[in-house]
């Protein structure tokens, strides 16, 4: 069933597909297969300008689609990334670094250089020196894994 309609299309397959796949970016956004459809729509626009040369089999096309993906992926991360500008926000969606610099009362008291803080509405593991429950102590430091924060004493 398919067969037929390849066949008949020639080379405006390489076009439909590049069609289909801007169609899809629309409604699965991601501008992944925006980059893949500019490559589906480059190889059909060189079929139509190749379509009769000797050269210019299926294997041919299907390769130079795979370069072309690759290469309008690459070069389409790059030009999203450089577009990209600085956040006001840089610690958005990093939320214990948020808590370097607030205080706060130890919940738990830290023994063995560990303990617990209530901040917001979250109760945080803490590190630091070893303190009593209910001294006020200041975050200093977020562990990379981000479920650890380390504090001292406030003053």
């Amino acid at each position: 069933m398919i067969a037929p309609i390849i066949s008949e299309l020639g080379p405006w397959n390489w076009v439909v597909l590049g069609l289909i796949l801007l169609g899809l970016e629309i409604f699965a956004p991601g501008v992944y297969l925006l980059w893949i459809g500019i490559a589906a729509l480059i190889v059909g626009a060189a079929s139509l300008a190749l379509w009769e040369a000797g050269f210019w089999g299926w294997q041919v096309q299907v390769l130079l689609f795979l370069i072309l993906s690759l290469a309008s992926a690459y070069f389409g991360k790059k030009f999203v990334v450089s577009r990209q500008g600085d956040t006001d926000q840089p610690l958005l969606n990093r939320r214990s670094e948020q808590m370097i610099g607030r205080t706060a009362t130890l919940a738990e008291p830290i023994r063995d250089g560990r303990g617990r803080i209530q901040l917001g509405d979250t109760l945080w593991r803490v590190s630091g020196p070893d303190l009593p429950a209910g001294t006020r102590v200041r975050v200093i430091a977020a562990a990379d894994t981000d479920l650890e924060l380390t504090v001292e004493k406030a003053e």
